[in-house]
């Protein structure tokens, strides 16, 4: 039975190329590319119900029947170049890869971890069982009149401002962080927090939750250590956004939708 091969090397993806030019993911009955004997090759079963395979390997090698039509992507570029199913697809793959790669020995006592089930192992000597942990965070969009304040994160690569956004803490709700990270990067009061929508984002393992809100008071006094600057744009002079990949993408098209 063919399946798709959701195949990594670091975190480069495997792609190939259909008749009509478009990129998929390999779908076969065996692996698209040589595995070694400690290749260890996981059975995923998604959302949908599909049954999916992934694995990674060491280096972007194919086989010569492939030579033609395969191409390696970073899983973030390859939003722009796969079926949105298959992206998602892909970054849950990569997610459980890296959860593998990074508990293969017990916490408590040190001896190697097994799978389990598809998504926990148990440990080989004491027994204890853990599951992929996800990183949440909060993102927030916040209006004040006209306008919408966006961020230039220190952290950014390219030179585009996005919106406030950090880590739940322990103890809190997700409205609690929103307002914590606003005060603590800005200097500014928020109230009417409202839900937006949330993003799996596997980079490597985070679920993105968005919120807009409103401004209430205080003057823009940025978190140095995380941001380079902070301010208020209208509509018509707005800087360089983030790509359409993410939720912050999502929620500033939502405003400027009105």
């Amino acid at each position: 039975m063919k399946q798709h091969w959701f195949v990594f090397c670091r975190t480069d993806l495997l792609l190939v190329s259909q008749p009509d030019g478009t990129l998929t993911i390999p779908l076969s009955e065996q692996p698209p590319v040589a595995t070694a004997p400690w290749t260890k090759i996981h059975q995923l079963t998604m959302p949908d119900g599909e049954v999916v395979k992934t694995m990674r390997v060491e280096q972007q090698t194919v086989p010569s029947e492939l030579q033609d039509v395969a191409t390696w992507c970073g899983l973030r570029a390859s939003y722009q170049k796969l079926p949105r199913d298959l992206y998602l697809k892909a970054g849950k793959c990569q997610e459980i890869l890296y959860w593998d790669e990074n508990t293969r020995y017990c916490g408590v006592c040190g001896a190697p971890m097994e799978l389990h089930t598809e998504i926990s192992k148990r440990c080989t000597h004491c027994g204890k069982e853990v599951w992929p942990q996800l990183a949440t965070a909060v993102i927030v969009l916040i209006h004040k009149g006209e306008e919408a304040l966006l961020v230039r994160g220190r952290n950014f690569v390219a030179n585009f401002y996005g919106l406030v956004a950090g880590f739940v803490e322990t103890g809190e709700t997700l409205e609690e962080a929103v307002a914590r990270e606003t005060l603590e990067e800005t200097g500014l009061t928020i109230t009417n927090i409202r839900y937006f929508g949330s993003q799996p984002w596997p980079y490597p393992c985070g679920l993105m939750v968005g919120f807009e809100a409103d401004y209430v008071s205080g003057e823009i006094h940025v978190q140095l250590s995380e941001l380079k600057r902070a301010a208020w744009f209208r509509r018509d002079n707005l800087p360089r956004i983030p790509e359409k990949l993410s939720i912050a993408r999502q929620l500033i098209d939502h405003w400027l939708e009105g």
